[in-house]
């Protein structure tokens, strides 16, 4: 009994060893990315860093938000780039929208509209203040039934005009022809999704493991941050200098504050 004890004993610490291994690599594999993550610069309503937009486009867009925008105070911004730096379209949206701070700082009432032609890869993302009207469902048919079917014919600029088209009547309150559509499979697990929930659990494990052993808040770790990198800010500098935003005319556009908490919805095609 005591043999079988001290075996069990001994996979149990073999056990919590490997989930603190595989906890700090992915903390540490998390932190390098978001180091290495740029962004462009917030030069208008439409940030063209991919080049999929003639100039004639990039100004009808702009106009139609604009209206919006001056009508409703509701910041809606599209943005295409070149590439999303190895990330999900989620991850990379999220913290655009927020290095942006799209919608008013009281409201969080700001939209993105973001798309990565290279990954065939599609997302609305939606501020605090807007997830009540532009809901996660909503989103998501939009892009099923506006955006990706013009997107695999190679009509880009239909598509996006086609979305924000969706996204700007349903901000103004015209819902009911979008919930009459049929309704997008939401039972599919994006598998990017159930990797990041595992990494938190395990480092919820890992900081319990170490709390319980009376680590601390102190340690080695401690020093630099647990591994956990964070984004300059807008005007902190380190821009990427490879993007272009295609010539938008934006004349000093900028956030107005706002943040969003992942709310929205992604496509490809």
């Amino acid at each position: 009994m005591r043999l079988m004890g001290s075996s069990t004993g001994t996979l149990v610490r073999l056990f919590l060893a490997l989930i603190v291994l595989f906890a700090c690599l992915a903390v540490y594999a998390m932190g390098a990315l978001a180091a290495d993550l740029t962004f462009p610069p917030l030069t208008g309503r439409v940030v063209d860093g991919a080049g999929i937009l003639t100039a004639d486009q990039r100004a009808a867009l702009e106009a139609k938000l604009k209206a919006h925008e001056d009508k409703t105070s509701d910041q809606v911004v599209v943005a295409t780039v070149p590439n999303l730096q190895g990330t999900t379209i989620e991850d990379y949206a999220n913290r655009l929208f927020r290095d942006w701070k799209l919608g008013q700082a009281k409201t969080n009432n700001g939209a993105l509209l973001l798309v990565a032609p290279s990954e065939r890869k599609v997302r609305i993302e939606v501020g605090y203040g807007l997830e009540g009207a532009l809901t996660d469902a909503l989103s998501r048919v939009i892009i099923a039934s506006a955006i990706t079917p013009r997107f695999k014919t190679g009509d880009y600029y239909g598509g996006i005009d086609a979305g924000i088209d969706g996204m700007l009547g349903i901000l103004s309150g015209d819902a009911q022809d979008w919930q009459r559509k049929p309704q997008v499979r939401a039972d599919e697990v994006d598998p990017t999704q159930v990797a990041l929930f595992v990494i938190l659990f395990l480092v919820v494990l890992f900081v319990a493991w170490r709390m319980n052993r009376g680590g601390g808040p102190g340690g080695r770790s401690a020093g630099r941050g647990g591994g956990i990198v964070f984004l300059p800010g807008p005007g902190s500098g380190g821009w990427s200098g490879g993007f272009s935003d295609g010539g938008s005319s934006g004349g000093g556009f900028s956030g107005g504050g706002g943040s969003s908490g992942g709310g929205g919805a992604s496509g490809d095609w």
